[in-house]
């Protein structure tokens, strides 16, 4: 759910994880000419990287506060799913049949499953787009950013929530007889896990040596999945509203839930500190402040029913947020989600209307008011707004080739689209 990556940075993930990875990585490294903009799309910038997830968010976020997406906009977003049910993370000519080149996303399929499912009458793209992500289950239970790589938490996650939604991950089982849930268990630091800060956290995937470093992207994903939820979370999901508690030892073993609470007790603590989530991003020397991953923790810790672990949170992102989702469809809907999943008013969010600035971004929905509906796209600012460091796109490829050749970093996150 987390919109706080590009699809770039995955691509180059997928890379550095599966050290050889599928045929359709290698054309990614390839610059060609930003694709036209279509006009069922939300957002202004390149769509290559993030088309699909930035729509699915858009769509859930307006259906979340109960506007009716434009049907141009729905219509795009089933355009883009292949025959076989999978989509990419955007497909510039969809009047061609998808083939073996064309890299499909499970995280892109993950979410455009969950906003039609919630949109409703696209019942046929859902069951094609969920038989799509069973078919590509890993061994081991879990999934990959790219089909036919290393399983890591975030797309597993992502997955699960959803599956969850018509189906019981428990029982989605790879031809191996492993489950969706111990495809994702595997990847949470347990009672015996150092720094005792991180046990419940989930990492990303196992470093070279074995290790499971705490991610908290992976973590606040986890968290929903654990619960069987999805991006949408409703202010009742849970009855309870109790601080959240660090992992208990010893934990459940394989008890999905417990593991939920016991990743929420990570992201708690982790909040306490400065009220948000940092991340080191490219070219910087300290962590900056994760504004998408602080988003996520505020969903997640909502859905396990600790809404008082994420007030501090959920003031920081009112008055620290405006910048970072100006024109960003994906960061604007994950804000929206996160009020709903609070029982904030998303068109007072710090002084900004989150549901107006969303719908200037995309073509107007169909029951939008004439003044919510006249309000114009912005112009200003076109460079700065580049979808989470659209020109930071190829920086993340370079690093990735070179990380390839021996240099060794990862970079954790999913397909979280617009954000560093």
């Amino acid at each position: 759910m987390n919109v706080r990556r590009s699809a770039a940075t995955l691509a180059v993930s997928a890379v550095l994880c599966v050290g050889s990875a599928p045929a359709a990585l290698a054309d990614v490294a390839t610059p060609s000419p930003a694709p036209v903009v279509p006009s069922g799309l939300f957002g202004k910038n390149d769509p290559t990287y993030d088309g699909v997830w930035r729509q699915s968010f858009a769509l859930l976020a307006q259906h979340t506060v109960g506007l009716k997406p434009a049907q141009q906009a729905v219509d795009w977003l089933v355009g883009q799913q292949c025959a076989d049910g999978g989509f990419a993370s955007f497909r510039a000519d969809t009047a061609a049949a998808c083939d073996a080149k064309l890299m499909l996303d499970t995280n892109a399929t993950a979410v455009a499953v969950q906003a039609l499912k919630a949109l409703g009458g696209q019942d046929a793209a859902v069951k094609k787009g969920a038989d799509w992500l069973k078919s590509v289950q890993n061994a081991d239970g879990g999934w990959a950013y790219v089909p036919g790589s290393p399983s890591e938490a975030s797309s597993t996650a992502v997955v699960i929530s959803a599956l969850a939604a018509g189906e019981k991950p428990a029982e989605v089982k790879s031809k191996a007889g492993k489950s969706a849930y111990e495809g994702l268990l595997a990847f949470q630091l347990g009672c015996s896990s150092e720094p005792a800060a991180d046990r419940g956290a989930f990492a990303y995937q196992a470093t070279a040596d074995g290790k499971l470093p705490a991610n908290a992207d992976a973590t606040a994903a986890a968290v929903l999945a654990g619960l069987g939820q999805g991006a949408l979370v409703s202010p009742s999901a849970s009855p309870t509203d109790t601080p959240a508690a660090a992992l208990a030892c010893p934990a459940t073993a394989g008890d999905p839930a417990a593991a939920a609470q016991g990743a929420a007790g990570y992201l708690a603590q982790a909040l306490k500190k400065d009220g948000h989530l940092t991340a080191l991003t490219p070219g910087a020397d300290q962590p900056t402040p994760d504004t998408g991953n602080t988003a996520d923790a505020v969903i997640a810790l909502a859905a396990a029913g600790h809404k008082q672990s994420a007030a501090g949170a959920l003031e920081w992102l009112k008055t620290n947020s405006a910048e970072w989702s100006k024109g960003n469809p994906a960061g604007l809907g994950t804000l929206i989600l996160a009020a709903h999943a609070t029982g904030t008013d998303p068109k007072a969010f710090g002084g900004t209307d989150l549901v107006a600035a969303l719908n200037a971004t995309g073509p107007a929905p169909q029951n939008a008011s004439a003044k919510a509906s006249e309000q114009p796209a912005e112009k200003k600012d076109d460079k700065k707004d580049e979808d989470s460091g659209g020109g930071n796109v190829w920086w993340m490829i370079l690093a990735g080739a070179a990380a390839g050749m021996g240099i060794g970093i990862v970079l954790s996150g999913r397909r979280k689209k617009n954000q560093l």
